[in-house]
């Protein structure tokens, strides 16, 4: 039975965290609304500027734009309860600043993740764009930082710089950006790759020390880059016991500079009823990858173009479901086309899978579905509460067990 506001515990116990799980409490997005503040778990989704086409929808940057949709897709995530939208790049989509700045005039409470290549604007000039987009909104704005996953991407940008010498550039990047927010005086700065004279910034982002900084990537110079100069690793999902060495290795690379680094985790949950429905349903859209996949420059290609999708993709060729759910189908079938492991049950089922992650690390999770305006809703109905609320108890039972222990 429906439960009212006024219902809701002020504190979540095992017997309420118990009740939300079992689906008893229909109320349980009411009290994941209440205590979102206090959430640990950050949950991120994506917004396009088009509507898509079909119903099985890998990706959602490139397109036509339509203003009116952007709002609405952007408005969804935020009515379904998700903490912040990624908004995409590609060499031929929609200008991201512009297309979240436009998403954030329309909505209230949720941050926006812009992807953003470094090498077209001066880090000085990025500096103050990234500041005055953070005093504008509130402080809702994070960055993902990516070079181009092909040198074929960049080329139609009019970047001919390799890739391993765009991670070189990218990580002075970052480093001269945040010099320029940090700086109270003018300074001089002299780099391989940037030069400035007298670099100062009037404004300074709300969020302190800055907006957050997330990345991916697996190769060695995405990892040295992200080790000395991001804030949140952003990975796909892949078996938990990979990840678990994955997530002590990087923690062990940030430490080399005295950092510690957050963890992100790509995932596309498929979810039903029943687990047999929700694996009618994965077969369902693994038919449906028949047509465009929505990344001009990636459509004839069925084999990875990076070595974050080369490792994906050896996942999938291993077997086509790992640990109880982590469905590979997708992965093989578009060669490991950006995020494309999938999580398939039950809402509970699927949470507590992403629940095993919290466990080891993970505290930001980027999902999506295929169907993309209907799984928003869809996840915010049934399966976000489910994770905020689990990734409370258990970081209570975590804390009792610390206490105890002292």
């Amino acid at each position: 039975m429906p439960v009212e506001a006024s219902e809701l515990p002020k504190t979540i116990g095992p017997r309420e965290y118990g009740r939300c799980r079992s689906g008893t409490i229909s109320g349980v997005a009411l009290l994941a609304r209440r205590l979102e503040a206090a959430m640990p778990a950050r949950i991120v989704g994506m917004i396009g500027v088009t509507p898509p086409k079909q119903g099985s929808t890998l990706l959602v940057i490139e397109g036509e734009i339509s203003p009116r949709f952007v709002v609405e897709f952007a408005q969804a995530h935020e009515a379904a309860g998700f903490d912040m939208a990624l908004v995409g790049y590609s060499s031929s989509s929609a200008e991201g600043f512009l297309v979240a700045l436009h998403a954030a005039a329309q909505t209230a409470r949720m941050s926006y993740l812009i992807a953003h290549r470094p090498g077209f604007i001066a880090p000085t000039l990025f500096a103050r764009k990234v500041a005055t987009f953070d005093q504008l909104t509130g402080g809702r704005l994070a960055l993902h930082i990516i070079t181009g996953k092909t040198d074929a991407e960049q080329e139609g940008d009019g970047d001919f710089t390799p890739k391993p010498e765009r991670y070189q550039r990218a990580q002075e990047y970052l480093h001269l950006m945040k010099r320029t927010w940090a700086a109270e005086k003018p300074f001089d700065f002299d780099g391989r790759f940037y030069r400035v004279r007298g670099a100062h910034s009037d404004v300074r982002p709300l969020q302190k020390p800055h907006p957050l900084l997330m990345f991916g990537g697996a190769s060695e110079g995405a990892l040295a880059m992200g080790a000395a100069e991001c804030d949140v690793f952003a990975i796909y999902a892949e078996p938990r016991a990979t990840t678990t060495e994955r997530i002590a290795a990087f923690r062990a690379r940030a430490a080399t500079h005295n950092r510690t680094i957050g963890f992100n985790m790509s995932v596309r949950p498929i979810i039903a009823a029943t687990e047999g429905a929700a694996w009618d349903k994965a077969n369902r859209i693994l038919a449906g990858m028949t047509g465009k996949l929505g990344w001009a420059r990636q459509e004839n290609l069925r084999a990875p173009v990076d070595n974050a999708g080369r490792r994906q993709f050896a996942f999938a060729q291993e077997k086509e479901v790992h640990d109880e759910r982590l469905w590979m189908g997708i992965t093989k079938a578009t060669g490991a086309l950006g995020n494309t492991s999938c999580l398939v049950g039950t809402a509970e089922q699927v949470a507590d899978a992403i629940l095993r992650y919290y466990e080891l690390g993970v505290a930001s999770f980027l999902i999506r579905g295929f169907d993309p305006v209907a799984d928003t809703i869809e996840f915010g109905r049934e399966l976000i509460p489910r994770i905020k609320v689990g990734a409370m108890e258990i970081d209570k039972q975590t804390s009792a067990g610390l206490a105890n222990a002292s």
